[in-house]
């Protein structure tokens, strides 16, 4: 395995692990991850538009906000996907049980990657799908 020239890090880090940052790419990265909460509400897409939006905008400043506002990105994506599985297994009742536990899923890990980012660590959500790379 390669590893990285002398003073350089790799990145994106492994899971959980503390990089140096400033206050304004903690900040970034962590809207990245609680702004699609209340996106969602107001534009269908908004979970998905806002971490896209912070990527496009902000991945030429910092590696930390490109890789936190991707990983956010991943997130919503398959989010949605797990919900729209569940809404076609709502035919079988089953899947309103699935739907809550999808929105409780969301809901418990978007706020504790926003936590984990406005400290300063690369988060990494589990049993999504990394579609952006």
């Amino acid at each position: 395995m390669d590893q990285p020239p002398p003073g350089e890090t790799e990145f994106p880090p492994q899971d959980y692990v503390q990089v140096p940052t400033t206050r304004d790419e903690r900040t970034w990265a962590m809207l990245s991850h609680i702004l699609p909460l209340p996106a969602v509400w107001l534009v269908g897409i908004g979970h998905i538009l806002v971490p896209l939006i912070n990527w496009w905008v902000k991945r030429e400043e910092s590696a930390f906000i490109e890789d936190q506002a991707k990983e956010a990105l991943n997130f919503q994506i398959s989010v949605t996907i797990y919900e729209i599985v569940a809404g076609l297994l709502a035919w079988f009742c089953v899947g309103f049980i699935v739907m809550g536990v999808v929105g409780v899923f969301w809901i418990v890990f978007a706020i504790l990657a926003a936590m984990k980012a406005n400290g300063g660590v690369a988060y990494r959500y589990p049993l999504i799908i990394r579609l952006v790379r």
